[in-house]
């Protein structure tokens, strides 16, 4: 998918689609989940319409302590990627302070989504990653940061890999090995064409779910709301 070896959030903000583009992905991405992993506890992917006034919010959560939320809100778009294990950590320095230059950029329009609590640990962001986008805007941007040497110093391309894709057949490969059992493909590319869902198109992604059982969930994705 990349072009060279050494992935960085410049390379996710220039592969990344137009916002009303990626949040029908967000929420595609959510809503394959919510049919495969029942309880939200186990999913991968997930998506609010609900977050707060005017707000929508994309997460990710591996369960090994790598994660992304990307904020939807009138202003544009904010995302925060954390790494765990990047070298870019906060973590790693002895104040707790982020990687130079990751915020120094960001608009004074996403302050209240670097602030945010959810996103933070002791009173701070965590973040490795940070791309955004203003309304009205004709591309992503970052920070002006000096990278580590490595193949994936910021955590990138490990966080965003299915997201940058964007295809069926990268989610697909990815549910397999996730979830560990065969994904039916044409499946998946109905939901990621936000096709309406039936009990049909359910029980061919997970036989021991109704269409019924997904109406909460699919109420707070958002999935087929225009």
């Amino acid at each position: 998918m990349w072009l060279h070896e050494a992935v960085t959030a410049r390379d996710v903000a220039a592969a990344l689609p137009d916002i009303p583009v990626l949040r029908e992905r967000c929420q595609a991405l959510a809503a394959l989940d919510a049919i495969l992993s029942p309880e939200w506890e186990s999913r991968y992917f997930s998506f609010d319409a609900h977050w707060g006034p005017g707000e929508q919010v994309a997460s990710m959560r591996n369960g090994s302590g790598d994660e992304y939320d990307i904020v939807f809100g009138e202003a544009g778009v904010f995302i925060r990627g954390f790494a765990h294990e990047s070298p870019m950590s906060p973590a790693h320095d002895e104040d707790g302070e982020l990687w130079p230059g990751l915020l120094d950029a960001v608009p004074e329009v996403f302050a209240g989504s670097v602030a945010e609590p959810a996103f933070s640990y002791d009173g701070r962001l965590e973040a490795t990653v940070c791309v955004w986008r203003e309304t009205g805007d004709d591309r992503w941007h970052t920070g002006d940061v000096d990278h580590p040497a490595g193949p994936d110093p910021d955590g990138a391309d490990g966080l965003f890999a299915v997201l940058v894709a964007g295809t069926p057949q990268a989610y697909r490969a990815f549910a397999e090995d996730y979830y560990e059992r065969p994904v039916d493909a044409g499946a998946v590319r109905a939901v990621f064409a936000h096709e309406p869902l039936t009990d049909a198109l359910v029980t061919r992604l997970n036989p021991d779910l109704t269409l019924a059982d997904l109406a909460e969930d699919l109420a707070r994705i958002g999935y087929g709301a225009r």
